[in-house]
């Protein structure tokens, strides 16, 4: 077979012709062989990729999507308003010379004496933004113009708004700008009335139909954890929507004002947001936002709203006839915290332990003394402070209440008839003046700085007599500190020993 083969061969290698077409056919038929088998190679990886069992990806539907922010959003914005504010001051910069001769106003903040606590720590006038300052013109004039930006929101669709009193306080001129209204317009607004206990304001403007007002709801509902969102201008940013959730309820921040209990949220609110709501999941307003916490004068994270129940208090009796908030007061003084030590020298369990009684007022001329424990009013029990202020403050001037006390362990009731906190409790105590041939104040071992109650200060207090000692400073971390005194205090007794000097 061998030979047969090697003999074709060589007789194809002597014809020429012959050996070249078969080399060429040789080729030809390799490559139509190669041609076919690639091309079933090809179909089977086809056919094996068409029958793979992984499952087809598909996108999901928009109804599955939570859509509750925007659509709460949509409804309060129309009522959510943005305010603007500009107020004269006397420059305090104010230079004497030739006019165009220098000087000038500028904007410092940390200067300017008109700037209280909530514009230093919480953006008020001065902190919300807005153009700032205005320094006087050519001829030398003394006047500063101050611009501010704050938020509110409409309550009643005769243009009635809620917003904060240190957003308007002072100004001179307060226009509003609702959403809908084109760029450059806004509406002039008038105060109808503000409280300082609460820093609310109430104001109005006119407009030639029905404005969009939001619903208020019961504060009382709202727990930690539920879902807030925050409606404002921050930095003059219309329509500004955060979401957060109610972080704490009954925040007192400012210890000086009894009637200032916060809801807290982490929702963002800045400068600017003062003054517009806090809205819950149903998209009623449960607060009016007023405070932030913070060192950069910026959102941190901590955020404080009014409860709306405060604000319909506050409201109903701002639009009333005299536009003023009146609360009820007997005329008595106590520890914000119980102190379990005066319980026991007491011999109490529970109430309110008087530490101080205003001369003339209410409770002492129904025989109240200091060292008294009052335990109910019109038989409705008293354990907190707080319980006390809230149903003397809500009653009328006037009215007559019966408050059950316990006085060297015997129980007895005196009626008291209600007075005007306001003028009970207008003036409070300033700065001490310094100098003089006053004895140096001393500190005890208990931590606590006092000095002699001099008669001008007794004046100004309205103590009766010199008997007692001023407190004019608590050492930091000391037992004086933890139970509550306070710079200003007066101590009249201690274990009801009268105090002298």
């Amino acid at each position: 077979m061998n030979q047969r083969a090697s003999a074709l061969w060589a007789q194809l290698k002597a014809n020429r012709p012959a050996y070249t077409l078969s080399i060429l056919f040789t080729l030809t038929l390799g490559i139509l062989i190669g041609t076919v088998i690639s091309y079933g190679v090809k179909g089977q990886d086809k056919k094996a990729s068409s029958s793979s069992d992984a499952a087809m990806l598909s996108v999901p539907s928009p109804q599955v999507l939570s859509n509750q922010f925007s659509q709460i959003s949509k409804q309060l914005e129309p009522s959510v308003v943005n305010i603007n504010t500009e107020t004269t001051i006397k420059n305090p910069h104010r230079r004497i010379g030739p006019p165009g001769g220098g000087g000038g106003g500028g904007n410092d903040d940390d200067q300017n004496p008109f700037q209280d606590f909530f514009d230093r720590f919480f953006g008020g006038p001065g902190g919300q933004g807005g153009g700032g300052g205005q320094g006087p013109d050519a001829f030398g004039s003394p006047d500063l113009r101050e611009r501010s930006l704050g938020s509110g929101v409409i309550v009643d669709s005769k243009g009635y708004i809620v917003t904060n009193r240190h957003v308007v306080e002072k100004a001179d001129r307060i226009r509003v700008k609702l959403k809908d209204d084109p760029p450059g317009v806004t509406h002039d607004a008038k105060v109808i009335g503000t409280d300082q206990e609460t820093d609310l304001a109430v104001i109005k403007i006119d407009a030639n139909h029905a404005l969009p007002a939001a619903k208020l709801g019961n504060s009382d509902s709202m727990v930690p954890g539920d879902w807030v969102l925050a409606i404002g201008s921050p930095f003059g940013l219309q329509e500004t929507v955060t979401a957060g959730i109610v972080s704490a309820t009954g925040r007192n921040i400012v210890p000086a004002r009894q009637f200032q209990n916060f809801i807290q949220t982490d929702a963002a609110i800045n400068p600017g947001n003062s003054g517009g709501p806090l809205v819950n999941m149903e998209g009623d307003v449960i607060g009016i936002n007023t405070a932030i916490l913070t060192e950069t004068n910026a959102y941190a994270g901590v955020g404080f709203a009014l409860p709306s129940n405060t604000v319909i208090h506050v409201y109903d009796q701002l639009i009333g006839p005299e536009h003023r908030v009146t609360r009820g007061s007997i005329g008595v003084e106590f520890n914000a915290q119980a102190i379990p030590a005066i319980a026991r020298v007491y011999g109490v369990n529970s109430g309110v332990t008087i530490s101080n009684v205003v001369p003339n007022g209410p409770a002492a001329k129904a025989g109240v003394q200091v060292g008294d424990t009052i335990t109910a009013v019109d038989n409705k029990p008293v354990k907190t402070g707080d319980e006390l202020v809230a149903d003397i403050a809500g009653r009328k001037p006037g009215s007559r209440v019966t408050l059950g006390i316990i006085r060297g362990g015997k129980r007895m009731d005196l009626p008291v008839t209600v007075a005007d906190r306001q003028k009970l409790f207008g003036a409070r105590l300033g700065e001490e003046p310094e100098g003089g041939n006053e004895v140096q104040p001393t500190e005890s071992k208990l931590g606590v700085t006092v000095r002699d109650l001099s008669k001008e200060m007794a004046d100004r207090l309205g103590l009766s007599s010199t008997s007692g000692v001023v407190v004019s400073d608590i050492k930091p971390g000391s037992f004086a500190d933890d139970i509550g005194l306070n710079r200003g205090d007066v101590v009249l007794e201690i274990n009801k020993q009268k105090v002298n000097n």
